[in-house]
């Protein structure tokens, strides 16, 4: 029985990886709508770092697109584009609206859609479906076919890959369902669970990070308030930590493509059904406001050390929203940076995972491509890079200069302050 050809729409943290693991063993389109995505992938240079040239090359059956015609090919589309949020944290659902828009021009009977973008539970078949059916004049459930299988990529952990992480499937009747399940584990080493419906299957997903979110929250408070007690929370929690059954998260700065961006899909969902998730909230406002007490934390710091600050050089070190990874997407650095800034404070940035050019797209922020050296009054570890595990810090600060570190991995006799 011939394979049926699957089409791949678009190709970043998401998509990539699923193309190159199902095109080892048969026919895929890895399709973008960025030529020079497709350029950079033909000649085999992945960008995100998530996919090697070594690895590309095993994908022996997956050819890379951004025609829209060549989707005609296939019978099974599987859509990774992003699910953002706009600047009134509700979801941004046009990157879907548009790739289900196209989709629907070359759907044909017998075609299955599976979507693998975040979403509120309902929003496949309530937002996606009836763009399917307006743009194909095919029938849901007759003509076509839907699935919900959501991405669990953990960009830059080369450990807990695609095909070693469980998968959820989904599809919109029990035989769809069961195709659904049966093609991820094909690739999927790690095993699938198939879930009872679309829905359940969205609400499994937006739970997840609203979890972790929520987690991260609880004891970023805590760090709120071990603060104004002068207690170490790190010590705190290295203490609790003894029991057996105490979750070890650790305060910092929460940004990246889901855990600050997916409450926001749940929480507007519910919020038009009439009910106000005040935790979920609560744990948002906390979560995204330990930017502006980090800076605020390093601003006093510094006048305890007898800094003038206006005008003072402070040195923050990593933009990505995590450690040995280029992923820019919902950073919150930037939000220690801005803050710095309001006090008159000259701030200089580098990071060498991060790409200048998409830096300054992104925040209108230009990095520095080394450390000057130039002695600083404060220096701001905000995300742990290997590289930066080595600096000798000392060197590059002033003699009364400030060492904050967010991350906490550096000795604490080192530095003058940490979460």
């Amino acid at each position: 029985m011939t394979q049926k050809k699957i089409a791949i729409i678009g190709l970043g943290y998401v998509g990539l990886p699923l193309a190159v693991e199902f095109g080892k063993t048969r026919p895929v389109l890895g399709f973008d709508i960025h030529q020079a995505r497709i350029d950079e992938l033909v000649e085999g240079y992945d960008r995100t770092l998530e996919t090697s040239n070594d690895e590309l090359k095993l994908a022996s059956q997956l050819e890379f697109t951004s025609s829209f015609d060549r989707l005609k090919e296939a019978h099974i589309f599987i859509v990774t584009v992003p699910t953002p949020i706009d600047k009134n944290n509700k979801p941004d659902l046009s990157p879907l609206i548009g790739a289900s828009n196209m989709l629907g021009k070359v759907l044909k009977k017998g075609d299955i859609v599976i979507y693998e973008s975040t979403v509120y539970p309902g929003c496949t078949e309530e937002d996606c479906v009836p763009v399917l059916e307006n743009q194909s004049g095919l029938s849901y459930n007759l003509d076509f076919f839907c699935g919900y299988s959501p991405e669990r990529i953990v960009p830059g952990d080369k450990e807990r890959t695609l095909t070693k992480i469980r998968k959820i499937t989904s599809g919109s009747n029990p035989e769809i369902a069961e195709e659904v399940d049966q093609l991820y584990k094909t690739i999927i080493v790690a095993g699938t669970y198939k879930a009872p419906s679309i829905k359940v299957a969205e609400a499994a997903k937006v739970i997840e990070n609203c979890q972790r979110d929520l987690n991260i929250s609880f004891v970023n408070e805590l760090a709120l308030i071990f603060d104004r007690m002068n207690l170490d929370t790190t010590e705190v929690l290295e203490a609790a930590g003894t029991k057996f059954n105490f979750l070890p998260f650790k305060p910092g700065l929460v940004g990246g493509h889901c855990i600050s961006v997916d409450p926001y899909y749940l929480t507007s969902k519910a919020e038009s059904l009439g009910y106000y998730p005040e935790v979920i909230h609560s744990g948002r406002r906390i979560n995204d406001n330990m930017g502006a007490f980090i800076a605020n934390k390093v601003v006093k710091l510094m006048i305890q050390k007898n800094h003038t600050i206006k005008g003072a050089r402070v040195l923050v070190l990593g933009i990505t929203f995590k450690e040995n990874c280029p992923d820019l997407r919902n950073s919150k650095v930037i939000d220690v940076i801005n803050e710095l800034k309001e006090f008159g404070i000259e701030v200089a940035c580098f990071d060498p995972q991060a790409d200048a050019a998409e830096v300054y797209h992104e925040y209108k922020l230009n990095i520095d491509q080394e450390i000057s050296n130039e002695p600083l009054d404060a220096i701001v570890l905000a995300v742990s890079h290997t590289q930066f595990l080595s600096l000798d810090y000392k060197s590059r600060l002033k003699p009364n200069g400030v060492l904050f570190d967010v991350k906490a991995i550096l000795p604490k006799d080192l530095v003058d302050g940490r979460l």
